[in-house]
C-alpha cells in the first residue's frame, strides 16, 4: 500500500565529485532499513555504482535511484554523479527531486560542483539542503566552512543541527534548544532559524514579535518554514559523517520533518497544445500526468522508462499514453528501483519514482497520461549544456554499420548530452559529448555492452568555396568515336553573391546559338562542380552563372556533351575569378571564474578569435564572448577543461562564413587531390 502524497519525500545528492555522495546514500538507504549492510566504494559493492566502468574508476558516471520505507513515509534518493563530464544525468535527475541536497567535503570546502549545483537548484526553483559532510576528517574548520559557505550563497544558509563530541554527535537545533556542541549552541542557531523562518510571512512575522515564539501554533510555523524553502528563504545545513553513520539519523529526521512534500512544491512547465500553462496538481484521484527523466537499456529487461508521478495514480495493467501518441500502451509491469534492481509494484502516486518496460515510444522527457483528450500535453524542455566535443567514427570492420547505429542510437536515448550527428555532405556520422572522458566513457560502453569496435577521427570542418571577382570562361566538348558523335561549346560568365545568397544560373544567350533544351544540361553540369569544389574540394557558393554564348551541332549535340562543357567551363571560370576558401565562424561564450579570464582570452587569441566582449556573473565568474573559426576549436573542450581546472563552460552557435587566411588555403588546396576525369 502506498503512503499518502503528502509523505513521500525525494531528494537528489549532488555536488562536486570526491564529496561521498555515493557512501551518503549507502549510509542513508543502511539506516533506513533498505540495506542490510553498507556497501563500500572501494571495494565496488554500493547500490548505485554497479556499473563496471564505475567500480573500475571509483566514481558515478550515471544517477542511480532507490527508496526508503521509514516512519510510514517513503523517501526515493537519487545519487548524481559529480564530474562535470557526466552532468547530463544530474541535471535530469533534478527534474525527479523535491530538494536538492548538495553535499559538501568538510576538508575541501566550497568547489566548482557546490557553486554550479546550488546555482541550478535555485533556478528551478527547488529546495536546497547544504549538508557538510566528513566532519570527522583531520584538520577541518567547520565554523569557518559555515561562514564561508554563508559569505558565498547568502544569510539564509543556516545550520539546523550542529556536530558535537568532536564530531562523533549531532545536536538537532531547530527542535531543541540546549545542549553541548563543538561550536555555537543550539540556542542561538535555533533563534536564527526562527527569525529567518518567520521573515516569511507578514502575519506570522507579527505574532512572534509580538508573543514570542511560544505563541507561534505547529501549523504556523510549518506553514513559514515550507515557504522559506520552497523561495530558497532559508538552505538549512547539516552535518554528517557519512562513513561513520554520524549524522544520518538527524538527517532522515529532518528529511521526514521539514522538506517539502510533493503536494508544497511547484511542478515543471506542462503545457497544452495551444502552449497555455496545464493545471497540475498532486492529487492521486486526477487523470495520470508523469515525466519519463530517465531511460536505461537493461540486457534483461529491456528499455527501461523512469518517471516521476506529478498527478493521479499509476497503477499496473493500466493504459497510458505517451505525448500526443494515439495509441495507448499497457503497463504490464510497474517497477521501483533499488540501484540495478527492479521491485514489482501495484501502483505509483503522485511524488513517487517509478519504472516501466517495454516501451518502445518512451523517451527522455516524453509525458505519460491516460486521458486521450490530454494527448496533446507536453513539457517545456530542460536546458543541458551543449555537447560541444566531437569525435567522426565508423566501424572498424566492414558490415557493422546497422548494428553501429543501432549501439548509438541507444546510448543518446540515456545521456542528453550525448548526440549523434550524421553529415549526408561529409558522409560521416559524428558524436558529441560533454569532453574527451565524456566520449571515450560512451564509446566503451558501447563496446562492453554491444561489441562495436570503431576508428575515430577528429570531424571533418564544413569548409566552403567562392569567388571574388568576375571571370570568363569557356569549354568545348567534342568526341568523335565513328559513329555519331558529341558536341557542346559554353561560354559563361562567374560573378561574385553576397555572403549566403547560394547560387543563381541565367541564361543571355541569343539567337539560338544553344538550343533551350540543352540548357538545363548545362546548368546539371555547373552544379556538379558546385558540389565537388573547385580548388579544394569543397561545396562552391554564393556565385551567379551566366550563360551568354556557345555553339552546337544538330546531329552530334546531346545532353551529356553539355554537362560536360557546362561543368569544364564553370572551372575555367572559376580558376579566373581569385577563388577563395571559406571557414565556418561561430559565436562562442566561454563562462569561467574571474582569475582564469587573461589565460582564456590569451588562449583564444592564439586560436584567431575575435574577441566581441565580456560580461560579469554571480559567484565569481566571467562570460567571455568571442568570434571563432570552427576549426579552431576542434580540441578546445580539452584545453579549456585543463587550463581552468574543470571549471570553464563554453556554448557556440553558427555565426556566418568567412575567408580562410592564405596560409590556411594554401594548406588545404594541397591536400586535395581531385579525380581527374578524361573529357
Amino acid at each position: 500500500m502506498s503512503p499518502s502524497t503528502e509523505r513521500i519525500r525525494s531528494l537528489a545528492l549532488a555536488g562536486h565529485a570526491g564529496v561521498g555522495k555515493t557512501t551518503l546514500f549507502e549510509a542513508l538507504l543502511h539506516t533506513g532499513g533498505a540495506l542490510t549492510a553498507m556497501g563500500s566504494v572501494e571495494r565496488g559493492s554500493t547500490v548505485s555504482d554497479t556499473d563496471p566502468m564505475e567500480k573500475a574508476r571509483g566514481h558515478s558516471i550515471d544517477a542511480s535511484i532507490a527508496s526508503i520505507a521509514r516512519n510510514g513515509y517513503r523517501i526515493h534518493l537519487i545519487d548524481t554523479p559529480g564530474y562535470a563530464d557526466f552532468c547530463g544525468p544530474a541535471l535530469a535527475a533534478l527534474a525527479a527531486a523535491d530538494t536538492v541536497a548538495i553535499v559538501v567535503n568538510a576538508a575541501n570546502g566550497i568547489e566548482h560542483g557546490t557553486r554550479s549545483m546550488m546555482a541550478l537548484a535555485k533556478e528551478r526553483g527547488l529546495a536546497r539542503v547544504l549538508i557538510i559532510n566528513r566532519i570527522d576528517a583531520e584538520g577541518v574548520d567547520l565554523p569557518a566552512l559555515v561562514n564561508a559557505l554563508r559569505d558565498e550563497f547568502g544569510a539564509e544558509c543556516l545550520p539546523l543541527n550542529l556536530p558535537a563530541a568532536k564530531g562523533h554527535a549531532i545536536r538537532d537545533t531547530f527542535f531543541q534548544t540546549v545542549g553541548e556542541t563543538d561550536f555555537s549552541s543550539p540556542g542561538e542557531a535555533h533563534r536564527q532559524i526562527i527569525d529567518q523562518v518567520v521573515e516569511i510571512d507578514d502575519e506570522v512575522m507579527e505574532h512572534y514579535l509580538d508573543a514570542g515564539e511560544s505563541a507561534l501554533s505547529a501549523a504556523e510555523l510549518r506553514g513559514a518554514l515550507e515557504h522559506c524553502l520552497r523561495d530558497g528563504h532559508l538552505v538549512p545545513i547539516v552535518f554528517t559523517s557519512a562513513r561513520e553513520g554520524v549524522g544520518i539519523v538527524e538527517l532522515l529526521d529532518l528529511v521526514e520533518r521539514i522538506l517539502p512534500c510533493p503536494t508544497e512544491v511547484n511542478p515543471p512547465p506542462f503545457r497544452s497544445a495551444d502552449g497555455t500553462p496545464f493545471d497540475i496538481a498532486a492529487d492521486a484521484q486526477r487523470h495520470v500526468v508523469a515525466d519519463v527523466f530517465k531511460i536505461v537499456n537493461d540486457p534483461f529487461v529491456g528499455k527501461l522508462g523512469v518517471f516521476r508521478v506529478w498527478q493521479g495514480t499509476v497503477r499496473k495493467d493500466a493504459q497510458l499514453f505517451v505525448d500526443d501518441g494515439r495509441k495507448p500502451f499497457k503497463v504490464a509491469h510497474l517497477y521501483r528501483l533499488k540501484g540495478r534492481e527492479h521491485v514489482e509494484i501495484d501502483e505509483a502516486v503522485p511524488g513517487d519514482i517509478a519504472a516501466v518496460a517495454k516501451v518502445d515510444d518512451v523517451h527522455f522527457d516524453a509525458v505519460l497520461h491516460d486521458a486521450a483528450d490530454e494527448a496533446r500535453i507536453h513539457l517545456d524542455p530542460a536546458p543541458f549544456p551543449a555537447p560541444m566535443y566531437g569525435l567522426a567514427l565508423e566501424p572498424a570492420h566492414k558490415g557493422q554499420e546497422q548494428k553501429l547505429a543501432q549501439a548509438l542510437a541507444k546510448l543518446a536515448e540515456e545521456d542528453p548530452c550525448f548526440r549523434v550527428e550524421h553529415h549526408k555532405e561529409l558522409n560521416e556520422t559524428v558524436v558529441r559529448g560533454l569532453s574527451d572522458l565524456h566520449l571515450k566513457l560512451m564509446l566503451d560502453r558501447m563496446k562492453a555492452r554491444y561489441d562495436v569496435d570503431v576508428v575515430t577521427r577528429p570531424p571533418r570542418i564544413a569548409y566552403r568555396e567562392t569567388i571574388a571577382a568576375d571571370a570568363e570562361g569557356h569549354h568545348r566538348h567534342k568526341k568523335q568515336t565513328g559513329g555519331a558523335g558529341q558536341f557542346g561549346e559554353v561560354f559563361l560568365r562567374v560573378e561574385p553573391l553576397e555572403r549566403g545568397a547560394g547560387f543563381v544560373f541565367a541564361d543571355e544567350t541569343k539567337g539560338g546559338v544553344i538550343p533551350g533544351q540543352f540548357m538545363p544540361a548545362i546548368e546539371k553540369g555547373v552544379r556538379q562542380a558546385l558540389e565537388h569544389g573547385a580548388i579544394a574540394g569543397y561545396p562552391i557558393q554564393d556565385v551567379r552563372v551566366v550563360v551568354h554564348d556557345g555553339k552546337h551541332h544538330p546531329v552530334d549535340s546531346k545532353e551529356v556533351a553539355f554537362i560536360g562543357a557546362g561543368r569544364k567551363a564553370f572551372l575555367d571560370a572559376v580558376s579566373r575569378a581569385r577563388p577563395q576558401i571559406l571557414e565556418p565562424v561561430v559565436d562562442l561564450e566561454v563562462s569561467i571564474p574571474d582569475h582564469y579570464v587573461g589565460d582564456v582570452t590569451g588562449g583564444l587569441a592564439s586560436r584567431r578569435a575575435q574577441i566581441m566582449g565580456t560580461d560579469s556573473l554571480r559567484g565569481g565568474e566571467t562570460a567571455i564572448k568571442a568570434r571563432v573559426p570552427l576549426a579552431e576549436l576542434v580540441d578546445y573542450s580539452t584545453q579549456l577543461k585543463a587550463m581552468t581546472g574543470g571549471q570553464g563552460r563554453y556554448a557556440m552557435s553558427f555565426s556566418h562564413y568567412d575567408t580562410v587566411p592564405p596560409g590556411v588555403q594554401k594548406k588545404l588546396m594541397e591536400a586535395w587531390k581531385p579525380t581527374v576525369e578524361d573529357d
